[in-house]
């Protein structure tokens, strides 16, 4: 029979039995801390794997995110797109100059009479669509600006507040008395 190095060693006389037990010892010892070691080795590197894979869904979310940001961006400016062309009034160029601001340049286009009655009575506003300025009706020029106010270039109408504190900036004299020798 083949007998172990260690059976052999102490058959020859060249071991003794507590050497033999100490190396067994020890020997169990090293396996058993490798044991453990190994598992906590898995462990860390589960740990780490699962870091990781959050990581990734962290940011995977934001660049959905981010994607998704971007199409409704580009669905807004396209429903804005469609509108002015849906709804832009012809215009005949005429005499007479409408002067306005685009990004703080004094811009004209040169409208008729009635196209510029319309215009500063409130009933038509100027937008900018692709370096050309259209005239589109007050409603759907109030809802472009819901969308994005950018593409707004010029509104006649005066809002409620507005018109509040311009008769507010008339009246600043009402205080004053008014002397009884002053002929009209």
């Amino acid at each position: 029979m083949a007998l172990s190095l260690q059976e052999q060693l102490l058959q020859a006389g060249l071991a003794d039995k507590k050497k033999a037990k100490q190396v067994r010892q020890q020997k169990h010892k090293q396996a058993k801390e490798k044991k453990n070691h190994n598992i906590q080795q898995t462990n860390e590197s589960k740990i780490a794997a699962e870091k990781a894979a959050e990581q990734k869904k962290a940011r995977d979310r934001e660049l959905n995110q981010q994607a998704k940001a971007e199409a409704e961006k580009k669905a807004v400016q396209a429903q804005i797109v469609q509108m002015i062309n849906v709804n832009k009034q012809s215009r005949k160029v005429g005499d007479i100059a409408c002067n306005f601001s685009d990004n703080n340049v004094i811009k004209r286009i040169y409208v008729d009479k009635n196209i510029h009655t319309q215009i500063t009575q409130g009933q038509l506003a100027i937008v900018k669509l692709n370096d050309a300025y259209e005239l589109i009706p007050m409603p759907v020029a109030d809802k472009i600006a819901e969308r994005d106010e950018s593409y707004v270039l010029y509104r006649a109408d005066i809002l409620p507040e507005e018109k509040a504190k311009n008769s507010e900036d008339e009246d600043w004299y009402a205080d004053y008395e008014i002397p009884d020798d002053l002929s009209w």
